[in-house]
């Protein structure tokens, strides 16, 4: 089931060129099941119409402040009564001047004003408009009013300049409703996450690693912020986008990650360990590329990596330690006598060769209660129920 079917949500839309990208934001909500009600300003029925989002979301779409077809013919104050959140995107300049100032002079201005949900807005302009002071002002008061602000994002925009004022692309806004109507099992709780591979050199271009993407570790850091977390990511190389609301610290080989971890450690109430950390590092690395050379090949002479989570784990006052392991065979078997030998509460296991690089994945959590089969699904949904695991083992204590 999607993270968002059956969530009533008001999408406002106004009249800025970025208009379009409603209509892809609306099909998003739908398709995930979601209860949409579209509520447009005149403004925005000039960029795209009615009767295009309608057809998105199966539902007649409010344009006017004095539309008769609604209950007590106060369409402000009815349209958003029964709505879980309200998403403003695009949000012109204009229209944020309106919400901080509390001015309600058309139907989605004066909802916004009445409301008695959540507000999340995305702002779209030009980057002259974005950056004058008198938006940057606005934008602060409504953030300091508990409005949420999701971009803009930098980049071309219409005008044929470039700069920040695009809005957010709907996949990422759609991901900030994800976020702000998931239960706040870690809230106030400091989370560290290490994910992705490290790489250890043997010279300056070549290098030991493995073929973990960093998807699973990324996909539980954006699961932690989801939660209420406070959420740094230490992560080995990878092309990932960082997670919304998420710190992430890089590095590259083992021993930086350790470096890192255990800097941030001490104040960290939970510590999740997803990363897959080379085992070994060369002993001498070269600081220039070997020759290559007929008949010769070169003897590699390789060191113990640092066990980070067993370090972390034996800290004298240590975070909630959560460890990962990737098995090729006997997964009950090796994850158990891991999470013994780490002495941690919590193990999360999988078998490498069909997690590594996977948009999916399946696991198996080890606790002292035993275990606890997440069957296949795709990685961030594995996160979330992982990170509900987490916060309902946090409970009692």
């Amino acid at each position: 089931m999607s993270e968002l079917a059956s969530r009533r949500i008001l999408l406002g839309v106004t009249g800025g060129v970025a208009a379009y990208k409603a209509a892809e934001l609306a099909r998003l909500l739908v398709k995930a099941g979601a209860d949409v009600q579209v509520v447009m300003t005149e403004a925005a029925t000039r960029f795209v119409t009615p009767v295009t989002l309608q057809a998105l979301v199966g539902r007649a779409v409010l344009t006017d402040m004095w539309d008769a077809s609604v209950p007590n013919n106060m369409a402000h104050i009815e349209a958003s009564r029964d709505r879980e959140i309200v998403v403003v995107a695009p949000a012109t300049a204009g229209f944020l001047a309106k919400l901080a100032h509390g001015f309600a002079d058309d139907l989605l201005s004066a909802l916004c004003l009445a409301r008695e949900c959540p507000l999340l807005v995305a702002p779209a302009m030009n980057r002259q408009m974005w950056e004058h002071p008198a938006t940057q002002r606005n934008v602060a008061t409504l953030r300091a009013d508990g409005v949420a602000v999701v971009g803009p994002a930098a980049g071309d925009q219409a005008c044929g300049e470039t700069g920040l004022g695009r809005m957010s692309e709907p996949a990422d806004i759609y991901a900030e409703l994800v976020a702000l109507l998931a239960p706040k099992t870690l809230a106030g709780k400091r989370v560290l996450v290490t994910a992705g591979p490290t790489f250890e050199p043997i010279d300056t271009v070549r290098g030991i690693t493995n073929l973990s993407s960093g998807k699973m570790g990324y996909a539980v850091a954006q699961a932690a912020a989801e939660a209420g977390a406070e959420v740094t990511l230490v992560s080995g190389p990878t092309a990932l986008p960082t997670p919304p609301r998420v710190a992430r610290v890089d590095v590259t080989t083992a021993r930086e990650m350790r470096d890192a971890v255990l800097a941030r450690a001490p104040g960290t109430d939970i510590f999740i360990a997803v990363a897959a950390v080379a085992d070994y590092h060369v002993v001498g690395a070269k600081d220039h590329k070997i020759k290559k050379r007929a008949g010769e090949a070169p003897t590699l002479t390789l060191a113990e990596n640092p066990d980070i989570l067993g370090e972390v784990a034996s800290l004298p006052r240590p975070p909630f330690c959560v460890g990962f392991a990737a098995e090729t065979e006997n997964l009950r078997e090796y994850a158990q006598a891991k999470r013994k030998k780490k002495g941690i509460p919590l193990l999360a296991a999988n078998l490498a060769q069909e997690a590594f690089g996977a948009d999916d994945n399946a696991l198996t959590l080890f606790d002292d209660h035993g275990e606890h089969v997440l069957p296949r699904a795709p990685k961030i949904r594995l996160a979330r129920e992982l990170v509900g695991h987490i916060a309902r083992m946090l409970a009692p204590r």
